[in-house]
């Protein structure tokens, strides 16, 4: 997987660049708010997913136009391909993300999801440790996402179906009896929400077991085999089934008015000696173990794809120690990396791309 230009234009501060990152390790320097960040968004952006820093579409536009557009020419599926995306504001004639591949007609941009993939790693996702279990479910779903374009319809179909639940749900709150339609639709809302929330499940729990062994390694060689890392998938129901789950919890959502149980409630634990890494962990510990996280990301997706991840990451080094910050470089070998920092003198002695960043300008170095 290699990306070999992206022509940006209209996309939050750049109002046009030219980048060609190099197959190896490619550095973006700068002060912070010059666009370092906005350019590493934009080739994370060609993977179908939304920003990863959780923005609203309208905020990928620079300021006083309708539309931002990326074009991009990338190797994968071993050829040269080009994918064009276009974010539309709400008052543009097309509004929202739309892509295209090779010149095809414009399709939404998740379509096209799994094509080109990349793992990013931006301070943010510290909430991976620090934050509550969606940030935590929304790392694995974007993993499996990206390796498997079937993941994406079971999500959203089990979405749908979660939100059709809590609507009737909402509706049947405060009742003192429920009607003999409402308890068959919640039957039958029950029923397809345990089928598709099982199979979610699975995958999730099937691919943290995979990701488990690279994670623990990646940490291991980060502390010196000081620490010991370990992750554990905590579902929402246990050996009898979803169904019965739901069943169970029947009045007790009713009650509440929203569904209680299923992949949407469920998280995964991450302990250091056994003990919560979120409690009890270091600033240090903690990047360290989102750090082997995503690298266990990334060899997973290598294994999977037969083909390395482009790798994203963002002011990776400003709080490492000396030690981490050399390990990760040994980590930038052999794919395609871009990285980006204040301060270019870390790189120097690297075979890497350096380009400057300056207000929303890029130059190489």
């Amino acid at each position: 997987m290699r990306l070999d230009r992206l022509i940006v234009q209209d996309w939050r501060n750049i109002a046009r660049a030219d980048f060609s990152p190099g197959p190896g390790l490619t550095v973006l320097c700068g002060d912070n708010g010059q666009g370092k960040t906005n350019l590493l968004e934009a080739v994370w952006a060609l993977t179908g997913g939304k920003s990863f820093r959780a923005s609203r579409d309208l905020e990928l536009i620079r300021q006083g136009q309708e539309f931002s557009v990326l074009e991009g020419t990338l190797f994968c599926e071993e050829r040269t391909q080009t994918l064009r995306l276009t974010v539309g504001s709400p008052s543009s004639p097309r509004p929202g993300r739309t892509m295209s591949r090779n010149g095809t007609p414009p399709v939404r941009a998740a379509s096209l999801a799994g094509l080109f993939t990349a793992v990013v790693f931006d301070p943010n996702h510290l909430s991976l440790i620090k934050g509550g279990p969606e940030g935590r479910r929304r790392f694995l779903d974007t993993a499996l996402c990206q390796l498997y374009p079937a993941y994406l319809k079971l999500l959203r179909r089990y979405g749908r179906i979660v939100t059709q639940k809590n609507s009737l749900l909402r509706e049947c709150r405060g009742q003192f009896s429920l009607s003999r339609s409402q308890v068959d639709l919640l039957d039958v809302y029950d029923r397809q929400l345990a089928d598709t929330g099982e199979e979610l499940s699975r995958r999730r729990q099937s691919y943290l077991e995979a990701l488990a062994p690279l994670a623990v390694a990646n940490y291991s060689e980060i502390s010196s085999g000081r620490e010991q890392l370990a992750l554990r998938y905590l579902p929402s129901f246990g050996s009898e089934g979803l169904l019965s789950c739901c069943l169970q919890k029947r009045a007790e959502e009713i009650r509440a008015g929203f569904c209680q149980v299923g992949p949407h409630r469920e998280d995964f634990e991450v302990t250091l000696d056994g003990r919560s890494a979120r409690t009890y962990g270091s600033q240090g510990q903690q990047r360290s173990a989102v750090l082997s996280l995503k690298l266990a990301e990334a060899a997973q997706a290598a294994k999977i794809r037969e083909d390395a991840p482009v790798m994203l990451l963002d002011d990776v080094l400003s709080e490492l120690d000396e030690k981490r910050r050399a390990w990760l470089l040994t980590r930038m070998e052999g794919r395609q990396t871009i990285v980006t920092a204040c301060d270019s003198a870390e790189f120097l002695k690297t075979s890497g791309v350096l380009y400057a960043v300056s207000g929303g300008q890029i130059r190489p170095l």
